[in-house]
Order: C-alpha cells, then structure tokens, then sequence
C-alpha cells in the first residue's frame, strides 16, 4: 500500500485561501468552464482540468516572493470545479433549446440551475469526504496524480524544480496559441474547411469516409488514450461503415443527392436513432450497476461517521480532517430548494407539483453525485456513467411527470429536463470534488477550505456559462445543421435527452430504429463482461460504444488518432512520467486555445446584435473555403507529429 501521510503535517499552518489564490481561482474557473463548454458541445466529451489548473497555477504563483503547495491546492481544486460543472451544464441545458422550451439561453434560470446542481454536488460529498477517502481508502487515481504533479511546487526554492515548471507552462501556452491560431484560420478566415470528407454512390447505398480537422480532438485522443478512443471508433465504424451502407441496401439513397449529403442525411434521419437505442440501454445497465456501489457507499458513511463521533468524544479533530460543519450543509441545501421549486412551479404551472419535482431531485441528486463520488474512486472521473445516471433520471422523471401530467402536457419534456440537469450537475461535481480532496488529503490541505473553494469554482462556472453558450449557438449552432450554421455543435447528451423526454411525452421516436440499437447494446454489454470474465484489460464500455454511434464519424477518426499517438509516445518514452505530463500539457493546452479562440470569434455576433452597424462576422475573408481541407490535414500532422514528440520526450525545449 501507498504511503498515503500528508506532504504537509497537521501541526503545520501555511496559507491557503489567499487574494491571490482566489482570483487566480476565478480566472482559471472561468477559463477552463468555458473550454469545456465547447468542448462537449462539439465532441460530446469533457477532460478533466485539475492538472492542467495545478500546472498553470504553480507557473503564476511562482511570480510571488510567497507562495506554498496548499495555495497551488486552492487554485486547482476551484478551476476543476467550474470545469466539472460546463459538463454538466452541457449535456442538459441546450436540450430545452432542442425541445422548444426557450428560443434563447435564459440566463437567470440556468444560472439558478447550475447553481444549485453544483451546490448539492458540493454538499452531499462533503460527509462522503472521510467516508471514502479515509476508511475506505479508495484509489481516487486523478487526485493522486494530481497531488504528484502539486509536490514538484514544495521545493519552490529549487532552481531545478523551477525550470520543470517553466517547462511545463510553456508546453501548456504554446499549445493553446497554437490552438488558437488554427481556429482563426479555419473558423475564423474560413481559409481552409473543418473536415476533409468523401462518399459514394456504390449500387443502391452509399459508402462514407471524413476525418475532422481539429488539433482539440487529436488532444482528446491523446488525453484518454487508446482504449477508449478504440471504443468510440467502433461505435463510428458500427454506425457510417456497416449500419448506414446496409440501410441503403435495403431502402436505397435519394438519387439526387451527391455522396456526403446523403451520407449525412441516412445518419441524421435514421443511424443517430440507433445510438440513442444503445445509449437508452446503457443508461439502463449503469443503474443496474450501481446497486452495490450506492450499498457499499452508504454503508462506509454510516461506519465512518460512527467513527468520527467516537473520536471528537475524546479528542480534538486534526486541521486536515476538518470538514465544514452540518449547519454549513443543512441551511445552504433548504436555501437552494426555493428557487428550484419556484422554477419548476413556473415550467408546468402548478405548485403542487413544482414541489414533486423537487423532491424527486433532491433525492435523485443526493443517490448520484454519491454514486459518481464512488465510482470516481474507483475507476477515476474520467470513467464517471454522468450520461448513463442522467439518462435514467430523466427517464424515471419523465414516466412520474407523464402520471400526474398527462402524456401531451407541452410542458412535459421541459420539466423532465431541468430535474435532469439539476442531477447532472451534481453528479459531475460529486466524482470531481471527491477527487480534489483526494488531493487536498495527499499534500495536507485543510478540508473545509477546498469545500468553499468548490462553491467559489461553482458559481464562477454558473455565471459565465450562459454568456458561453449564447455566444456559441450564435456563432456555431447546436444540435442539426441548418443552412445558416452548416457545421453546428452536435451537442450529443442535450440532442439524446431532448428525444427522449419529446418521446415520452408523445412526439414518438422511430422505435425500430431505437430498438436495434437497443440490442446493439445488449451485445456489446454480453461482450464486455466477457472480456471481464476472462480478466482482459480491454473492455467495452457500452455508453462509449454508443457514443461512437451517434457521433459524426469524422470526429470519431480524429479521436481515434490522437489515441493511438498517446500509445507511440507512451511506448518510446518508456514509461516516462515526466513525458507523459508534458504530452497530457500539451493536449490540453491545444483544447483551451481552439476552445477559447472558438469563444471570442463569436462575440462580434453578440456586439453586432446590440449594435446593427457592426458587422457579425468581420474576420471571414472567403465565403466557402477555397483551399478545402487539405491545409487543415497538412497542420493536423503537424501537430500529431509534435504531440509525439512531446510526449515521448524527444523534444523537450517547448
């Protein structure tokens, strides 16, 4: 077993919640809230921020005559926050916009929403803090690394350890100029296209091929490496290489359209529904599996704090064990219950059953963000089932709506939604708050201070959110390709969790289509426990496989690149950490760049709507890209290239 005493002792007092601390918190937050937006809106997946925020911090800190790893703590532990919260914000919140509920983001009830969700999320892990950290001992394995990369800032006297952290802030700067400089020239002059795509007529079906353009996927590839990224493309090559051809066999293709419009058209008309199928059956499967985990959680917090009283009878609670008191959990949650009853009240009219809803999310928010904090020790939160546990909330709040409602309220799929996205915020801060303290229980830090840092990362990340997603339909769209937004945010949970709420409520679903997928996800389920049965390291996580499904194509095989050039680097590195965190750097730093500079090629839309004379769009140079996507397929080797080189430690002068 680990040594797992803290870097700094008990006895020892340093500094935590500082000025400094605090606004370079907000900042980050902010920062890192926003390219996680973006992200998930485009790829339908988020990456986790806290090293990323750790590295960043110990870089500007360093700047100070003072500063200590707990400072370094305060500042991750917030900026992971607000990134944690933009997921769950992101696979909810636009699937109002997708059901006709609002024409636009409102602001003030999403940021209540946010609010609130993140909040619980905060409050109900805090008594699961010793609970799982400290009697059960769970691996937590993103807190850990974290922590490891936090200790090269205890010897901040050492010229030796200045010079790693130098190092890795320019591998995370250069990355993101790079990232964003290649979005102005894709997105923003519209010099090159966003993808390099092609298809064919072949008899009566169509055969399609693309591959998206982007050094953000080739990150995300890289970031969660092979196995995943594996996973996720055979979803795709299931899905565009062998379910669309055979639809066209059987049904044949408008012989009007050309390849790659048809190709899109079978998808978005037809194949997606079969993701939706798998994703429905996943979503399914992961309650399923949470029997034992939501058992075994309870059942430690009941030991730990049976414990935890017998100890305070006797003795005074050390500072590293210290969590905010019950009052400091109690009043906030009763606080946070008014406005959620006075919005859900105002969606379906009645306040009867404005106050069910309320109910019915206090509980489903309290059993999941538990159940996140679990599996997050036990499989890290990049494994999190966030969709799968929204997905059956959703569903189970749906069916209880539709009992006191009627099946063709208007207001159904709207109310369903927001109890959905309450949950899911909570359930995306309880894995990442559990892993954040993990950390803070590594290096010493004082509990309650990371718990109020927390709330500071959540309402940083509410109010900024909204701002971000306006700007980014404006720009992008989300969801379907339209003529004015060609290339749309595809927005995969939202797009999902608006067809299912419409489907209940009456608007139906093209259900052979959803039952196929519901039996691809049966197989792929058979499959996996296979695989685990014969103790096999490669597993098929069936909410990936189906992921794989719904998504484009195209950003599946980009994906899929980035994760085979995190395995060649791995292997001609040895092994080697100090690579690998440079590689994992690099990565993100190419996702916050195209991420942010996405952002701020969207608020000329904003300015220009409040002042016409303005020009919406003053960066685009050409309307259609003349040079197509070869330019982009000559920078995404470029970059890969560069990626290989970084993480496998041949090129260490970035």
């Amino acid at each position: 077993m680990s040594d797992d005493r803290p870097l700094i002792p008990p006895s020892v007092t340093l500094p935590e919640i500082t000025v400094k601390a605090v606004v370079l918190s907000i900042v980050l937050a902010a920062v890192l809230a926003a390219a996680n937006a973006y992200l998930g809106l485009f790829a339908g997946m988020t990456v986790s921020a806290s090293i990323p925020a750790a590295v960043a911090s110990m870089a500007i800190l360093r700047l100070f005559r003072r500063s200590n790893i707990l400072e370094n703590n305060i500042v991750q532990t917030a900026a992971s926050s607000g990134e944690a919260l933009a997921a769950g914000v992101i696979f909810t919140i636009p699937a109002l916009l997708l059901v006709g509920y609002w024409s636009s983001f409102d602001y003030w009830q999403t940021t209540v929403i946010a609010t609130v969700g993140g909040l619980l999320g905060v409050l109900f892990t805090i008594p699961l803090r010793r609970a799982l950290i400290v009697t059960a001992r769970l691996r937590f394995p993103e807190g850990v690394a974290t922590a490891e990369v936090l200790k090269v800032a205890a010897a901040d006297r050492n010229a030796g350890s200045r010079a790693e952290a130098a190092g890795d802030f320019r591998a995370l700067f250069s990355a993101a100029l790079i990232g964003g400089v290649v979005k102005v020239g894709e997105s923003g002059l519209r010099v090159w296209a966003e993808s390099l795509e092609g298809a064919a007529h072949v008899g009566r079906t169509v055969l399609y091929g693309g591959i998206n353009l982007s050094p953000a996927l080739l990150a995300v590839g890289y970031i969660i490496g092979l196995h995943t990224s594996v996973v996720v493309l055979i979803g795709g090559v299931i899905g565009w290489l062998v379910l669309m051809p055979a639809y066209g066999v059987l049904n044949g293709v408008p012989p009007d359209l050309n390849g790659v419009t048809a190709a899109r058209t079978i998808w978005s008309e037809h194949i997606r529904y079969v993701g939706i199928g798998a994703m429905l059956t996943g979503g399914l499967w992961t309650l399923t599996k949470m029997r034992a985990p939501v058992w075994k959680s309870l059942q430690t917090l009941r030991d730990s704090y049976r414990a935890a009283r017998a100890v305070r009878a006797d003795t005074a609670v050390a500072r590293t064990e210290q969590d905010a008191s019950l009052p400091w959990i109690v009043v906030p949650f009763f606080l946070s219950m008014i406005p959620m009853a006075w919005i859900y009240a105002a969606v379906v009219g009645s306040f009867g059953i404005g106050i069910l809803m309320t109910i019915v999310m206090a509980l489903a928010a309290f059993l999941f963000s538990s159940v996140a904090a679990y599996m997050a020790g036990l499989v890290g939160s990049s494994s999190n089932p966030v969709s799968g546990v929204t997905i059956a909330t959703i569903m189970l709040a749906a069916l209880l709506l539709v009992l006191f409602m009627g099946a063709g309220h208007p207001a159904g799929p709207a109310a369903a939604l927001v109890i959905g996205a309450v949950v899911c915020c909570a359930a995306a801060m309880g894995g990442d708050n559990l892993q954040d303290l993990k950390t803070g229980y590594l290096v010493g830090a004082t509990p309650w201070k990371q718990q109020i840092m927390q709330v500071v990362g959540v309402l940083t990340g509410a109010v900024v959110l909204v701002p971000v997603l306006s700007l980014l339909h404006a720009k992008y769209g989300i969801g379907e390709p339209t003529v004015s937004h060609p290339h749309a945010l595809s927005a995969p949970q939202a797009t999902l969790m608006a067809s299912l709420t419409r489907s209940v409520f009456g608007a139906g679903l093209p259900w052979r289509l959803v039952g196929l997928g519901a039996v691809i996800g049966v197989v792929v389920i058979l499959l996996d426990r296979r695989q685990e049965t014969r103790g096999s390291d490669f597993r098929l996580p069936v909410l990936a496989v189906a992921l794989g499904i719904y998504l484009p194509f195209k950003l599946s095989a980009t994906v899929f690149l980035g994760g085979a050039i995190a395995a060649l680097a791995k292997r001609a590195a040895g092994g080697g950490e100090d690579s690998s965190r440079r590689g994992l750097l690099f990565s993100a730093g190419l996702i916050t760049g195209e991420a942010l500079m996405g952002i701020l090629l969207a608020v000329p839309i904003a300015l220009a709507a409040l002042w016409p004379g303005l020009s919406a769009d003053p960066f685009t140079i050409f309307s259609q890209p003349p040079l197509g996507g070869w330019p982009g397929l000559l920078i995404v080797g470029i970059v890969g290239c560069l990626l290989y080189r970084i993480g496998s430690g041949a090129r260490r002068d970035i």
